[in-house]
C-alpha cells in the first residue's frame, strides 16, 4: 500500500475527482434526454418546507401494522425521521442520520464501525434491531447485527425512516427484539430532474449525483451515484488509527403504475476500501436487486409480492473473507372483514447461502487463527404471519398478531403480540401491548472456531434464540395545537441471553450459550413545539435501568458486560430556524451518559448546519458535527465482547461545506 496517509485519494489510489467523474459519466451518459433543462422550483430547497404539527401527526406509517395508518393512530413507541429532518441535519450517513431519533443509542466506534441500539444491549455485536431497506432486511446472518459502513442511502433519495423502539417480530419476525428501523425511499416520480451534491471539509468529503426522468404515463425511473472519502480518526493520545475509508456507490429505481397496480425495480452496487489498524485494507463489495408488485383489490383490500437478491463480499487480503448470497420472497394480503376487523397476513422464505474461508496454511501451525466449521452453510428460513385489528368500539382497537417462523438451527417458534389503543379524543392515543421476540442463533453463535496452535481456544455450541416477552404502555398527542407529546414505558424480561462457558474446572474450550437471563425497564420520551411558524423547537430523552444476572453454573466469563453496553440515560434538544431571504439555522444538542465497558465518559455535544438558498435551484451550507470538543470518546478505547472489529477511537470535530444543485423535472 506504500507509506500510510490520512485519508484516500493520492497517487496510490483513484481519488474523490476520477471516481466523481467516472459518476457523472456513469449517470449522464444514461439518463439525460438530450435537450436543454430549464431552472425549475420542483425538488429545490424551498419545498423542503417544515410540516406542521397537526401534519406531522397524521404522516402515514407502516412499520407498525404492515399497512398505511396515520402516526396519530399507530399503537407503538414509533419515532419518523422526515425527509426534511434529514436534509436540515447536514447528515449524509445512515448512523448520523439515525442520531435524530431519540428512542435509539448511536455511539461511533471507529471512521467505519458504529453501535446503534434501541432500549439497551449496544455494541458493534449489537443483535436485536431489524433494519429494513425499503423492505429488504440487511441484518448479517453472520452475527444477526448489522455492518453499517456498507448499507449507504444518499439522503435525497429518502422519504422518511420509521424508528420503533420495542418488539415488532409478530410482523417482522427474528431479531426484531428491541426495535426495528425502516428506511423507506422516495417514489421516483418525486425525484425528477437532477440533484448535485458537493461537500467536503478537512477530515472528509463526497460527490453525489441524481437524475430522475419519465419514460411514459405512469412510468418513471430515478438513477444516481455517489462516492466518497473520510480521513483516518484519532487515539486519544493524537495518534492516527488507520481507519480511513472510501466508497463509491451507483443504483436506479423504477416505478410504473399502470391502473391499479404498482411496480417497483431498484437496486445497488457498491465499492469501498476501509484501512485497518493493524492488517491490510478490508476490501467491501456488494449489490443487491428488489422487484416489489402490489395491486389495489376491491372493497378496499391489497396484495403485495417481494423478492429480492443481495450479494456481499468482505475481504481482508491472507486474513479474512465473508461471503453471502441472499434470496428472499415474501407475500402480503390484507382486507376488511364485517366492518370490524382489518387482517393482514402473509409468509415468507429466505435462503442465505455464504462462505467464511478459512485463511490460507496449515492451521494447526499457525499462533491462532479464527474460522467457521463448517466452512460454508446453505440455509432456509420460512414464516406465516397474520395480524387482526379488531374495532371494539368507535375509539377502541385489539390487535391480535402472530408470526410462527422456521429457523434451521432452533425450529418453528411463535411469536406473539397483543396491543390495546384507545383514542381518548382526536388528538390523544393511548395504547398498551405484550408481545414475545426472539434473537435467532447466527453463524457466529453456532459455528465459530477458534485454535491456538493444538489448542482449541472457542468452539461451536448449541446456542439457542433469546427470548424477550415485553410490557409496553403509550401515550401520544397533541397537548395544544402548536405542540406534540409522545411517551412510553416498558417492562423487558430476557431468557436465554448471550454468555460465554467452559467446562468445568477448565478454562478451555469455550463455547458460547445461554446462561444470562434479568430485565430491563425504561422509559422514553419525546415532543415538538412550534414557537413561531418560522421556528420549531423538540426535544427528546431516555432512561434505561438493567438488572441482569447470570443462571446457576455459568462461568460468568467476561462478566455481564458481554450482553451490551449502554448509558442510564441521553437527552438532545433540536431548534430548526427558517430564516431571512432563503437562510435556515439547524442546531441539534445531546448529552449521552457514561458507559460502563468499555469505559467511556458521559459527553455533551453540538452538531449544527447554517444553509443559504442562492436561488431555487442552488443552496450553499455549512455542516458542523462535535462542535463542542476537538475530540471526544463515544465507545470507549478498548477491545470488548461486546464488539467486532477495532477498538474504539476518538470521535473528531467536522467542518464541511455542502454545496447542492436541483433542476429540472
Amino acid at each position: 500500500m506504500g507509506t500510510p496517509r490520512r485519508g484516500f485519494g493520492g497517487s496510490g489510489d483513484a481519488g474523490l475527482g476520477e471516481s466523481l467523474a467516472a459518476a457523472v459519466v456513469m449517470v449522464l451518459s444514461a439518463a439525460l434526454p438530450a435537450r436543454a433543462m430549464e431552472f425549475a422550483s420542483a425538488g429545490s430547497p424551498t419545498d423542503f418546507r417544515q410540516l406542521s404539527i397537526e401534519e406531522l401527526a397524521n404522516i402515514d406509517v407502516s412499520s407498525v401494522s404492515k399497512a398505511d395508518q396515520p402516526l396519530s393512530d399507530a399503537p407503538a413507541a414509533i419515532y419518523v425521521i422526515t425527509h426534511d429532518d434529514i436534509i436540515r441535519s447536514g447528515a449524509k450517513r445512515l448512523p448520523a442520520m439515525l442520531r435524530l431519533a431519540p428512542n435509539l443509542q448511536v455511539a461511533q466506534v471507529t471512521a467505519t464501525s458504529y453501535a446503534i441500539s434501541a432500549r439497551g444491549f449496544n455494541g458493534t455485536a449489537a443483535g436485536k434491531l431489524l433494519v429494513l431497506i425499503d423492505g429488504r432486511s440487511i441484518y448479517s446472518p453472520f452475527f444477526s447485527g448489522v455492518f453499517w459502513d456498507m448499507n449507504d442511502v444518499p439522503p435525497e433519495t429518502i422519504d422518511r425512516i420509521e424508528v420503533i423502539s420495542g418488539p415488532g417480530a409478530a410482523l417482522w419476525g427474528a431479531n426484531a427484539v428491541n426495535g426495528v428501523i425502516n428506511i423507506i425511499t422516495r417514489h421516483s416520480r418525486d425525484t425528477q430532474g437532477v440533484a448535485l451534491d458537493l461537500s467536503g471539509g478537512a477530515r472528509e468529503r463526497r460527490a453525489s449525483l441524481q437524475y430522475g426522468g419519465a419514460l411514459g404515463a405512469g412510468l418513471t425511473y430515478r438513477l444516481y451515484a455517489e462516492t466518497a472519502d473520510q480521513d483516518h480518526d484519532v487515539t486519544a493520545a493524537g495518534q492516527d488509527t488507520r481507519d480511513g475509508w472510501r466508497q463509491s456507490q451507483a443504483g436506479f429505481r423504477l416505478d410504473w403504475a399502470p391502473g391499479a397496480d404498482l411496480l417497483t425495480v431498484q437496486g445497488d452496487i457498491y465499492h469501498g476500501a476501509q484501512q485497518q489498524e493493524v492488517v491490510d485494507t478490508q476490501v467491501v463489495t456488494g449489490h443487491n436487486l428488489t422487484a416489489r408488485w402490489s395491486r389495489q383489490l376491491a372493497h378496499g383490500s391489497s396484495l403485495q409480492v417481494q423478492a429480492y437478491y443481495d450479494y456481499l463480499e468482505r475481504r481482508t487480503p491472507g486474513v479474512y473473507g465473508e461471503f453471502l448470497h441472499t434470496y428472499d420472497l415474501d407475500v402480503q394480503h390484507s382486507f376488511t372483514l364485517g366492518g370490524a376487523h382489518e387482517i393482514v397476513w402473509g409468509g415468507g422464505y429466505r435462503r442465505t447461502d455464504d462462505r467464511f474461508p478459512v485463511v490460507p496454511g496449515n492451521i494447526t501451525a499457525a499462533p491462532s487463527v479464527q474460522f467457521f466449521s463448517p466452512e460454508s452453510r446453505s440455509l432456509d428460513f420460512g414464516n406465516l404471519f397474520a395480524q387482526d385489528t379488531v374495532a371494539l368500539a368507535p375509539n377502541l382497537k385489539l390487535v391480535v398478531g402472530l408470526k410462527l417462523q422456521d429457523d434451521p438451527y432452533s425450529g418453528l417458534d411463535a411469536l406473539p403480540s397483543v396491543r390495546l389503543s384507545w383514542k381518548a379524543s382526536d388528538t390523544a392515543l393511548l395504547w398498551a401491548a405484550v408481545s414475545r421476540a426472539v434473537r435467532a442463533p447466527s453463524r457466529l453463535d453456532r459455528d465459530f472456531h477458534q485454535v491456538l496452535g493444538p489448542i482449541d481456544l472457542i468452539v461451536p455450541g448449541n446456542f439457542q434464540p433469546e427470548e424477550l416477552v415485553a410490557y409496553e404502555l403509550g401515550y401520544r398527542g397533541q397537548p395544544t395545537a402548536r405542540s406534540s407529546l409522545s411517551v412510553s414505558a416498558f417492562y423487558n424480561v430476557y431468557d436465554r441471553l448471550r454468555t460465554f462457558e467452559a467446562p468445568p474446572g477448565a478454562d478451555f474450550p469455550i463455547s458460547i450459550a445461554n446462561e444470562m437471563e434479568g430485565e430491563t425497564y425504561g422509559v422514553e420520551a419525546w415532543g415538538a413545539y412550534q414557537v413561531r411558524d418560522w421556528w420549531r423547537l423538540s426535544a427528546g430523552a431516555n432512561w434505561l435501568r438493567e438488572d441482569l444476572r447470570f443462571k446457576p453454573g455459568s462461568r460468568r466469563l467476561g462478566g455481564l458486560n458481554v450482553a451490551g453496553n449502554d448509558p442510564k440515560y441521553q437527552a438532545s434538544v433540536r431548534s430548526s430556524m427558517d430564516l431571512p431571504k432563503g437562510g435556515s439555522l439547524d442546531l441539534q444538542l445531546r448529552r449521552v451518559g457514561a458507559l460502563p465497558a468499555p469505559a467511556s465518559p458521559a459527553y455533551t455535544e453540538l452538531n449544527g448546519r447554517f444553509a443559504w438558498a442562492l436561488t431555487e435551484a442552488l443552496e450553499v451550507a455549512v455542516v458542523g458535527t462535535n462542535l463542542l470538543h476537538a475530540h471526544h470518546s463515544e465507545f470507549g478505547d478498548s477491545i470488548s465482547n461486546v464488539q467486532i472489529g477495532a477498538i474504539g477511537v476518538d470521535t473528531a470535530r467536522s467542518i464541511v461545506v455542502d454545496l447542492t444543485l436541483r433542476f429540472g423535472g
